[in-house]
């Protein structure tokens, strides 16, 4: 074969062998919402929490690389996913809309209820949704809230949406919303480490209560790892683990607001 003829094929072939590497499981790149304590939260240098011990656990136990990465509120974890940037999103609901470009593990996680969040000096008249008809509402950027909720909020209810959830705590002080819809776990722990307890109260009944699951993002090669993953997780839930590990997190997370 003429030179000219292999150096052509090499460099058509180089192309080919550089996707292929891209599209090989070096690692799993996981993140999660960095404001959902005790689920997951970002303490100023690591991502942690309930979640992120499960999944790392899951993960070393089928000795599969990993690294927990950072990536900002939720919605640029949302975007990341999308993006093909991360892998993995260690708890999260399961929609619709993002079911276009995540992967659901068939073990759910924990169950997640979410609540109404109002000044406990400004309580308002509240026995479900359509009781915050007319009231300006807050939610967290990215956030969703499942069982026909979110296409409620979307028809009926003016909401203003933040970053952080401490920010919608605080315009629930400075009276600029009524309320705050946020999980019910991730707000009381909020209140317990800012010391503001006896500032807000949640309401009854829950706005919903579905269950939270790890997500794989369908354009990443380590969804490979789904099956092997689901078979770990329900391993794990039957052995107690996952209950476990969100006990210790919810008993940490109250050790630090003594401190």
């Amino acid at each position: 074969m003429p030179m000219l003829i292999r150096c052509v094929l090499f460099l058509a072939l180089v192309p080919l062998v550089a996707l292929s590497q891209e599209k090989e499981c070096r690692k799993v790149v996981v993140s999660a919402d960095s404001d959902y304590a005790p689920l997951q939260w970002y303490d100023g240098k690591h991502l942690t929490g309930a979640s992120i011990e499960i999944v790392t656990t899951a993960l070393s136990a089928l000795s599969i690389p990993y690294e927990v990465r950072y990536v900002g509120p939720f919605h640029r974890v949302l975007k990341s996913a999308q993006d093909g940037e991360i892998d993995m999103i260690a708890s999260l609901k399961d929609t619709p809309e993002r079911r276009e470009y995540l992967a659901y593990t068939s073990v759910a996680l924990f169950s997640n209820p979410i609540a109404v969040f109002v000044a406990r000096d400004k309580k308002i008249s509240y026995s479900g949704w359509q009781d915050l008809i007319g009231k300006r509402g807050g939610v967290t950027l990215g956030n969703q809230f499942g069982n026909g909720f979110d296409e409620f909020l979307q028809n009926n209810l003016q909401v203003q949406a933040e970053q952080k959830t401490y920010m919608n705590f605080k315009k629930l002080e400075l009276r600029r919303i009524d309320y705050l819809i946020t999980g019910y776990y991730s707000g009381l722990a909020y209140l317990a480490t800012s010391g503001q307890n006896d500032r807000f109260v949640a309401l009854k009944p829950y706005v919903s209560e579905s269950d939270n699951f790890i997500a794989l993002t369908k354009s990443s090669p380590c969804i490979k790892h789904l099956k092997a993953l689901n078979l770990q997780l329900d391993t794990m839930r039957h052995e107690g683990k996952l209950k476990l590990i969100l006990d210790k997190h919810m008993a940490l997370l109250a050790q630090r607001t003594r401190q």
